[in-house]
Formats: structure tokens, sequence, C-alpha cells
């Protein structure tokens, strides 16, 4: 049962497609002061959801903010990451899905101050909840995502082994990566491009100077199978001349401060300007744009910075410099040292800057802070739309760095920047049930970690975690040790990983394609499955990948096993490569299991099949008729 109630005058997020008629009741659950809700919970209580956020599966004992933020430490302390999915479900006793539909800041006290409450505080007056009552929380999901409409779908191929580095600057770079991965023997789909490619770091330009041949090299790439995928960001570079730049600021299509003028900002080029995505006719010019690329040969975006990240807001920057001029002849003690530091600091995404800019939309001018987490959403939304007209719908790879729920109709999401550290395995693997639940379905984080420099077994270990996931990309930071599995000795260990994901393929997209047409999970917590064991329900560093295989990754640095806990009888498949080395019955209960680098370890459940493929080289080299079984 969906249960809706209204608060002053909301806006329309467009996160729910069919509203059912809103009460006009008390709130149930919750004791409500003004934009204050509270809630109590027993002990034993879990707290499912949140979407894309540190610490674990169960979020009770920690703050987390709904505000998307370009957040570059995912540590634990952090409360908020670049997403703003305000679902979650308490699961005890009682089972209650809530749906706080806010476009502004919401905080979520899931039991930090106090381990048996539950405390929401609603900047914005004007909202919307949703609340859904049931007796599983499987069945609160799928009500859930009914609710916002189904998921989006890319096409076959971006479900193949991604390569990407801030870094590949020119034609030969590219060229250089398909070289490396074909003479070894190592399968390839997509190669990503970041912020390199562009002229200047202009949207929708290439560099002529290292791309002499754009359109050539992303032809003669797809030739092999090889798709190159761009990034887009939200800032546009002011510069007379430029035609992004010139359009827009004839037709009004930027975001302006309260006198009415474009509001400068600082990003990749310096001095920028932010399409307005709330406006409707902007989002479609800045769409079609996307075009200019597609023209190419294209096929397939990733949108960055689009929380909107800012580096600083012109108006700011003076203001710091003026404050630290206060400093240029004076002794600077402890106290004046922290306060420079943090004038300086505090310049990048400044709450008072996204206070200061403005939005044109149906129902009138807005500010932006209001409305801030549909910024990623709306720019993605406005690609996709396009996309659809252009290349077809299901014929395009689009995923975002910043999103809300309704985003996920239109695009999937990487779980942005994180580190070569081994506690982000974890996290990578955490992530996945809690964005399932809030629709978002195709993901994944950069393997291997995007800052800090990786290591041989650390890569091969988030590897044994990655080809599970629907999206599969290696991406690493400008500066840091150079990460793709050909620059290590143990390139025959990294073959055999790559090569299982190829042969795995047929059920992963069997799963994922399921997940989404049933509102289901992909990668589900032990604990909604096997709903009254305790022990499956605490476990938090496993899942069940569709409804037949269940994993257990290494996450620890120099581990050669680890325990795992079998809620029933399953079969236990060890891949040495991607060759399977070993089947056997193991009954329910904890035991432990060796697992070396060059070996996966699934878990096959009692009356299922797994499909497995032959090796590729890619996706479209795969046989999805000629398949073996184990069961």
């Amino acid at each position: 049962m969906i249960r809706r109630f209204t608060y002053g005058n909301p806006f329309d997020t467009e996160a729910v497609l069919n509203k059912p008629t809103a009460e006009n009741c008390k709130l149930p659950y919750f004791e409500k002061k003004e934009n204050i809700l509270s809630c109590s919970m027993d002990d034993n209580d879990i707290v499912w959801g949140l979407g894309e956020n540190v610490r674990g599966m169960n979020k009770r004992g920690h703050t987390y903010v709904s505000w998307c933020s370009d957040e570059f430490e995912h540590s634990e302390e952090k409360n908020s990451l670049y997403g703003a999915h305000n679902f979650f479900i308490i699961d005890g006793y009682r089972k209650l899905g809530v749906f706080i539909d806010c476009p502004g800041r919401v905080t979520f006290d899931i039991g930090d101050n106090e381990y048996e409450k539950i405390l929401i505080t609603i900047e914005n007056k004007d909202y919307e909840i949703y609340l859904i009552e049931n007796d599983s929380v499987i069945s609160i999901i799928k009500e859930f995502r009914k609710l916002i409409g189904e998921s989006y779908i890319p096409p076959k191929w971006a479900f193949g082994i991604g390569q990407s580095r801030w870094g590949y600057g020119s034609e030969q770079d590219l060229l250089k990566v398909q070289e490396g991965y074909r003479k070894n023997k190592l399968p390839l789909d997509m190669i990503y491009l970041d912020i390199d490619y562009m002229d200047n770091f202009k949207d929708f330009t290439v560099d002529s100077n290292k791309y002499k041949d754009f359109k050539t090299t992303i032809s003669k790439l797809k030739e092999d199978d090889i798709r190159v995928i761009p990034i887009i960001d939200a800032g546009v570079k002011v510069e007379d001349g430029y035609d992004v730049y010139d359009e827009g600021m004839k037709n009004g299509y930027f975001c302006k401060d309260k006198d009415g003028k474009e509001f400068i900002v600082g990003v990749w080029p310096g001095k920028s300007v932010l399409p307005d995505f709330l406006n409707k006719d902007a989002s479609k010019w800045f769409g079609d744009k996307y075009k200019v690329l597609t023209d190419m040969g294209i096929e397939g975006f990733w949108n960055d910075m689009n929380e909107p990240a800012l580096f600083y807001s012109e108006k700011n920057k003076q203001k710091v410099f003026e404050h630290l001029a206060e400093y240029k002849d004076t002794n600077v003690g402890l106290y004046a040292n922290f306060a420079m530091k943090d004038a300086v600091n505090f310049m990048a995404n400044n709450i008072e800057d996204y206070k200061s800019f403005y939005h044109e939309t149906e129902k009138g001018k807005i500010c932006h802070a209001d409305v801030h987490n549909l910024y990623g959403y709306k720019m993605t939304e406005s690609a996709s739309n396009s996309l659809k007209e252009i290349l077809g719908k299901e014929k395009y790879l689009l995923f975002s760095r910043a999103s809300y729920i309704g985003m996920h109709r239109s695009s999937g999401i990487w779980m942005g920047d994180n580190k070569s550290w081994w506690s982000h395995i974890l996290l990578n693997l955490k992530m996945i049930p809690s964005l399932n639940m809030c629709g978002f379905i195709y993901t994944g984080a950069d393997l291997g970690g995007f800052g800090s420099n990786t290591t041989e077994d650390l890569l091969l270990r988030w590897y044994a975690l990655g080809i599970f996931l629907p999206l599969f990309r290696n991406h690493s930071c400008l500066g840091t040790r150079e990460q793709e599995p050909y620059q290590f000795k143990a390139l025959d260990k990294f073959r055999g990983i790559l090569n299982l994901r190829y042969r795995l393929l047929p059920y992963l997209y069997e799963s994922f394609i399921a997940s989404v047409k049933n509102n289901d999970m992909y990668g589900s917590p032990l604990g909604l499955i096997w709903t009254e064991d305790e022990d499956a329900r605490r476990c938090e560093d496993q899942l069940l990948i569709g409804d037949s295989i269940m994993i257990a990754p290494i996450y620890e640095q120099n581990a050669t096993g680890r325990h795992v806990y079998l809620p029933e009888e399953m079969k236990l498949i060890r891949f040495k490569g991607s060759d399977v080395a070993e089947e056997k019955i193991m009954g329910r209960g904890h035991c432990y299991i060796h697992i070396a680098l060059d070996e996966i370890c699934i878990f096959l459940r009692k009356n299922k099949k797994l499909p497995l493929a032959k090796e590729a080289a890619s996706v479209e080299d795969i046989d999805w008729n000629d398949l073996t079984y184990l069961e």
C-alpha cells in the first residue's frame, strides 16, 4: 500500500510517475514538528537504502545528508556523495518504505545521535512524503520501483569491458590501449575519454592538435568492436566565438544571479556558465548538442561535474582574495593560519554560491539551492531525450555522476572518484543493493580505484567483484600509476578473470533485464532473501547476483581466503581463470574458503542453472546460443 502526503507547494521532481491521491490525515509512524520528522526504532531494526552513500548496507548509526556533492574522499565520516536518493526501508517487526521527494537538502539521522531514533530534517517547506506498507522488504522495493518507473537499459555491448584514464590525450593513446588489449588477448568493448580530448575543456569540441582525424579513429576502433565513450561536463566555457556559449547567451539558457546576470563560476576551463537544465528550452538545446559527437560515430557518454561541482564563483573568489590580503603584512598565528586555509578551501562547492543563482522554470524563478539535487538528473535526462531521437532507445550508453531518483529511467551512474583502497572494494559491494532499491541497476565503481596508486593484487581482487556488476570500467586519475591490466606481470591472471566476465554475460545480462522488467534487485543482500535468518540479515560482504548465484569477494590485502556464510545448501564452483576447476556441494552454515589471486568462487543455489558462453574478444563475438550449463 502506497500513501502520499503533500506539504506546501512542492516542485514536481518527476521522480514519481503515477502519483496516488494525496491524503489529508496526520502522517502516520512519524512525529512531525514543522519540517522535522522523527520515529523510533527497535534494537533489531535494520535500515536499508539511501542509495549512494558511505558505510554499510544497514544505514543505522550515521547521519546522511541528501545533497549532491563533489566529494573526492569517500571516507567513513562523510555525509554526502554525488547522488541524492531519499528512499529507505525500516526492516523489523514492521516493514515500512519511506521516500522524501524533496530536491533540496534533507538530513537523515539514522540512529546517529540516538541509536533508537530516526530524525529527518527537511530544509524546504515544500515536499512530498510517500509511505509504503507491506509485509516484506522485497514487496516494498517492487512497489517503489513500480511507482518511479522502469530503469534504463543500455545496449548489450555496454556490458563488456571498459578501459579509461584521465590522461588519454591523443589518437596514439587510444590506439595504444587497443593494441595493449588485443595483442595480449584481453577482451575489450569500450575506451573512455576524460577531459583531455576537448579543445580547452569546451563541451562538444575535439582538440584537432591531438586528434587529427577523430571521426576516422572512432570508425577504425568500432571496426574492432571498440566504442569510444567521451565525457561531457556541466560547465560551459565563457568565450566569445565558442558556439555553445554564444547560443546559450543569445537565448538566455544559462543560470543567472538575483540581478538577472549570468552567474559566473570556475570549473575546468576557468570562467564558465551553467546551463539551466530546469528550463525546458535550454535543456532541449543542450541535449541536442550531443549530436556533434554522435555524427562522428560516438554511441555513448558519461556526464560529469554535474552536482554541479564549482571550483569557485567569481563573486566569492573576489571576497576570498580581499580576505587573504588582510594577512599579508601580519604575524600569522595558529587561528589566523586556519582562517586563511579555510578561506581558500571553502571556495569550492560553497553553499552560499548555490544560494546565489536561479533557474527559470514553468513555476517561475527558483533558487538553485531549493532544487540543487535535480541538476545532474536534468542534465542527463536532456542528453537521454536527444540520444533516443538520434540513436534510438536502448542503442546508446549513458551514465552520470550526480543523480536523483527519477534519473534511473534515463541512464546509469558510476560511483565517482573512489581511491585505490582495499576498503573501497567492500564499499563498492555495499552500494550496489542500496542503489538497486532506488532504481539504479546499471552501475559500478572505478575498478582498481580512481585516485591513489593501485597494486596488482588490489586490481585482481577488485576485478573479482567487478566481473559480476553491470558497469565494468577500469578508470584512474592523472598522475597515478597506469593500471591497464597489461601494465602488470600477472597478465595470465587478468586474462582469465576478464575472459570469465564474457563467459558469465548470458547469466548477468539475463539477470539485469529481469531486475528491470520485474522491478527486482540485481544485487541483493542476503537478508532480503533469507528474512528469518539473523546471520543472513547481518551479512554485509556477500551478495546474491540475480536469483541463482551468491558471491563473496575478498577485500583484504594479503588474504588467501575468507569466511563465507551459506544460508542454505549451495554448490561451490571454483573458476581458475575462466575454466571450472572445482564443483563441490556445501552445506548450510559458516565456512572458510581459500581463494587464490587467479581464482573466482561463486555459490550456485540448489535447483538453479548457470549458463556459460565461450570466451570472446568483445560482446559482439559472443555466441548467445552456444552455451554450456552448470547446475
